[in-house]
């Protein structure tokens, strides 16, 4: 099975929804084709056709129901899941789902996720890397790795689009370019610094697109950190390997060549970052991995049997 872990789908209900609890950069994201209408869903099936992609696992992020006010955040959340729900059950043999939370509210998150797998079927859930400027870190949401470490389920995440909360980023329009990949890269370090993939190691923890710099900088990680965080639980070497990592590179075969050979082709998840690549490029997110001389077992594994092994489908 060619499962694509890293899609999005958002309806014109929900961006209109989350604009009015006040989030303001939804616009952007109103005509990429991204939505529920038919014509939409038309489309993309006929690029996931070409591309030889059998299903689609939708996640919201970075569009996340991750609100101040907790009432709003239990709404969107719930609009949001119950929308994939719906598409899911229409759709069994195009789309699965992972769930988004009304973080950082964690009681009201810990509801919703029982609710997400024992009424809506979902796989999983998804976060952004930060949440409300929030480190993913934080022991505030523990008890979420904690119910999914329980269910040996996946937990996805997904840049904010804050620009690591850097105004040198943010502000020199590099938010996406490679505020991004730098976003992926904290995140997965402040996992890696307070042992949560050693902690909770049944949760399935995937970081997007080839883990940010972590390919190009582990060997400097592990020798940094045992005098600047001496206090890390495990070499960060070790720690990376606890993880799975999706394939959105954007074309750019040294970095899919350097993500094999750094954590191994099995902990590498086919992706396409749909509908960020749009038309003939879309195309590419598969035919670069085949560009990338890889051995053709390893081809074969990242393409049709890792991410269904991972979500057990």
């Amino acid at each position: 099975m060619r499962l694509d872990v890293h899609a999005h789908l958002w309806s014109t209900e929900y961006l209109d929804l989350l604009q009015a609890h006040g989030v303001h950069d939804v616009a952007a994201y109103r005509q990429l084709g991204a939505g529920r209408t038919e014509r939409e869903l038309d489309a993309r099936f006929a690029l996931l056709d070409s591309a030889g992609i059998d299903m689609q696992i939708l996640s919201a992020t970075p569009l996340s129901p991750h609100l101040e006010d907790e009432q709003a955040a239990v709404d969107a959340a719930r609009r949001i899941n119950d929308e994939y729900a719906e598409l899911v059950a229409r759709y069994p043999t195009r789309f699965r789902a992972i769930a988004s939370l009304p973080l950082p509210h964690i009681d009201a998150a810990l509801r919703e996720l029982e609710r997400a797998f024992t009424q809506l079927n979902m796989l999983g859930a998804c976060i952004t890397t930060s949440v409300l400027g929030l480190s993913i870190a934080n022991p505030l949401f523990e008890p979420l790795y904690q119910e999914l470490n329980r269910r040996q389920s996946v937990l996805a995440i997904h840049p904010a689009g804050r620009g690591a909360h850097s105004p040198l980023i943010a502000d020199y329009a590099l938010t996406w370019s490679i505020g991004a990949p730098i976003e992926d890269t904290v995140a997965a370090m402040h996992f890696i610094l307070h042992g949560i993939p050693q902690r909770f190691p049944e949760m399935k923890i995937i970081v997007p697109h080839l883990g940010g710099l972590l390919p190009m900088t582990l060997e400097r990680l592990d020798q940094t950190v045992a005098w600047e965080a001496p206090h890390t639980p495990e070499p960060p070497s070790r720690a990376a390997l606890r993880m799975w990592y999706d394939t959105v590179g954007h074309d750019q075969v040294p970095a899919l060549q350097a993500a094999a050979a750094t954590f191994g082709a099995e902990r590498l998840l086919f992706g396409t970052d749909f509908p960020f690549q749009p038309g003939d490029l879309f195309q590419t997110t598969v035919d670069y991995i085949r560009r990338a001389g890889l051995p053709e077992a390893d081809v074969n594994a990242i393409l049709d049997r890792n991410a269904a092994a991972v979500f057990g489908l």
